[in-house]
């Protein structure tokens, strides 16, 4: 392939010169300037200002100087909160910035990551990090782990034409990949652009103040000037003009506002303890008037371990040989996941010489590895039982399958075959037959369900949105406990469904499989649409 001498020193210049490098600048998140207007120059605390200084003028310089010093104070708390909040999100990279290996003249070679260019041709290996987007290039394998861009901490086998991100990193295997989009159009680039932009969002409770103060100093204006009419005709006297003056500015229920500021900045301040990150101290309030809670499932129910609990084995062979069998597979196998390191961390396994390998792929659901030692069996795939013929296993094992599988536990089946598997396209040897039942678990945080149930109770409606199988969700769903409609939807689903009909279903239902984080925001954009509030809970990227 002729890409894989990659550009040339000139082509790669010239296309910088053209502007497709990798050097997009990413803004800090909001400036201090920005974060004081917001928060100094608002209607109400102008509303407040001009009554302070009405009060002044009136002699009332108690009042006056109580409603400055409070305003202020509020202000000088929200304002120190958010340039605490502004200090953690500048510090927000997807990407390290190490070094990037890539293939120019025909000669790898190590430059910053900022001089790649759209067309170059990178070297992925184990530690490193992608640092643009693009395609697998010819035989190339690896494994990569994208946790920080999808929250799921499975790592994900990529092939000739996968197309790999940057700011995942590379756990396994070695590959070369072009650069398809760089700068401003990678994907890390726009996550970290979009988690560092500022919302400026009032809350219910703060729409229904302003509007008040709003009737309320309507109603002030109105009979200030009634009274300077009365004063200027000597209706009254001028002092009795001040006196009225005076009562109708306690009209305006300053203290009210007053006391929700400082309510918000005492908030804030609790909040600091707690190593919360608050954009703007109003956020207190929001948690409130949550109603739909949106929850990410690796890394927020779960712990993002998986435990093996049981291998139980076809007769007539036994737990051992199913042990060691399990051993080998996964310890002469190149790709592993969490899975395979739950099992390996029981069974170890041992050093054999590989014949064939296939990688797990979502879209057949197995794993094979075939050994040149002559040892039986020669083929070993370990898999959905459904993809791996569980119909002939013992009757007694199929009701062991569906008991464990009702009970939200992962259940994979481990095959044999004394033949080889077919590698391109990847096909089973025919002489497969069932060896053992692998049963896992996800581990679920402490007191998980009596959290959610407590949200339940007080009227919250729970969502379970993950990048993870439909099958993992509800499995994931039935170890909680609290979710009474299994009913799951999956990504493929949605994108096929028209945007009332997209509305509908994600309102009605609770569970969501496959569903990348371009489409959880658009789940929680759908309910905000029909007038819910919601909050979304999740690690990584979510």
């Amino acid at each position: 392939m002729d890409g894989m001498r990659g550009l040339t020193t000139a082509e790669a210049a010239a296309r910088w010169q053209r502007g497709e490098g990798n050097s997009a600048v990413l803004a800090s998140s909001r400036t201090y300037w920005s974060i004081l207007r917001d928060n100094l120059f608002t209607f109400l605390n102008g509303a407040f200002a001009a009554i302070g200084l009405v009060l002044a003028w009136l002699g009332s310089y108690g009042d006056a100087f109580l409603v400055v010093v409070v305003i202020l104070g509020a202000v000088i708390v929200s304002v120190c909160q958010e340039i605490w909040a502004k200090w953690k999100l500048d510090a927000i990279a997807l990407l390290t910035r190490p070094k990037a290996t890539v293939l120019r003249d025909g000669i790898f070679q190590e430059i910053d990551p900022n001089r790649v260019v759209l067309g170059d041709v990178l070297l992925l290996v184990p530690g490193e990090q992608a640092v643009v987007d693009g395609p697998i290039l010819g035989d190339g394998r690896a494994e990569l782990d994208e946790a920080l861009l999808t929250g799921e901490s499975e790592a994900v086998p990529k092939t000739a034409g996968d197309w790999v991100y940057s700011g995942s990193f590379c756990v396994s295997g070695k590959a070369l990949y072009t650069a398809g989009k760089v700068g401003q159009d990678s994907l890390a680039y726009q996550l970290t652009h979009s988690a560092k932009a500022f919302r400026q969002d009032r809350t219910p409770l703060q729409r229904e103040i302003e509007l008040l103060v709003r009737i309320f100093l309507l109603v002030a204006v109105f009979l200030w000037t009634a009274v300077g009419i009365a004063t200027a005709a000597s209706f009254i006297s001028f002092g009795e003009g001040i006196q009225r003056a005076a009562v109708i500015a306690g009209l305006v229920p300053a203290g009210l506002y007053l006391a929700i500021g400082l309510s918000y900045a005492l908030g804030a301040l609790r909040a600091v303890k707690y190593r919360v990150l608050l954009q703007q101290s109003n956020a207190m309030e929001s948690l409130s008037n949550i109603d739909v809670l949106c929850l990410d499932k690796t890394g927020t129910l779960t712990t993002n371990h998986i435990g093996l609990q049981a291998v139980v084995p076809v007769a007539p062979y036994t737990i051992a040989q199913a042990g060691e069998w399990l051993g080998d597979a996964i310890a002469n196998a190149t790709f592993r996941n969490q899975t395979s390191e739950a099992i390996a961390h029981v069974y170890p396994g041992r050093q054999r010489a590989v014949a064939v390998e296939i990688p797990f792929h979502s879209s057949r659901k197995w794993s094979a590895i075939a050994f040149a030692d002559g040892g039986w069996p020669t083929t070993l795939v370990l898999g959905a039982p459904e993809w791996l013929g569980a119909e002939r296993l013992p009757w007694e094992l199929r009701d062991r399958l569906h008991r464990e599988s009702q009970q939200g536990l992962r259940v994979l089946l481990l095959a044999g075959a004394a033949t080889l598997p077919l590698r391109d396209p990847p096909r089973l040897p025919g002489d497969l037959e069932p060896l053992a039942l692998v049963i896992c678990q996800d581990e679920l945080r402490p007191n998980v369900a009596h959290t959610l149930a407590e949200f339940a109770n007080a009227g919250i409606q729970i969502k379970l949105i993950s990048g993870d199988s439909a099958e993992t969700v509800v499995a994931v769903a039935q170890q909680v406990g609290t979710f009474t409609d299994l009913s799951v939807a999956t990504g493929p689903e949605l994108d096929a469904l028209s945007p009332p009909e997209f509305q509908e279903r994600v309102v009605r239902i609770t569970l969501f499989g496959r569903i990348s984080p371009e489409g959880k925001a658009q789940i929680v954009r759908s309910l905000r649409d029909r007038g819910r509030y919601v909050a979304m809970v999740g690690d990584g990227i979510n």
